[in-house]
């Protein structure tokens, strides 16, 4: 993350960008590695959608949830967030991430009907 800082303050301060500049409210005065380390502690934070950690699948070695959302080799474990999805969507994954959690309800009141 330190030597992301220093390349973007690089481009930044090229000439063409340095130009239309007004001012600097973050990191005016980060100088150092530490410096650097500290303004990127108060100020990083994550504005993207991960998905896919526990991704749904069958016959892939790489799935970790059958389409009923259970965790393969673990009994009573189900999964139902955005984690399933097997690759990354092309929009925002609020309202995928409800239909998963409402589509699993659906799926346990049903086998509880059952059994």
């Amino acid at each position: 993350m330190v030597g992301a800082f220093k390349t973007a303050k690089r481009l930044l301060d090229a000439p063409a960008l340095k130009a239309i500049q007004t001012a600097d409210a973050f990191t005016a005065g980060v100088q150092s590695d530490d410096d650097i380390r500290a303004a990127l502690r108060a100020r990083t934070d994550t504005v993207y959608h991960p998905v896919g950690t526990c991704k749904m699948g069958v016959n892939d070695p790489m799935a970790v949830v059958d389409p009923t959302l259970k965790v393969y080799g673990v009994e009573g474990l189900r999964i139902a967030d955005a984690s399933i999805m097997p690759e990354v969507i092309g929009g925002n994954t609020n309202a995928p991430t409800i239909m998963i959690g409402e589509k699993a309800a659906d799926m346990i009141k049903a086998e509880m009907r059952v059994h």
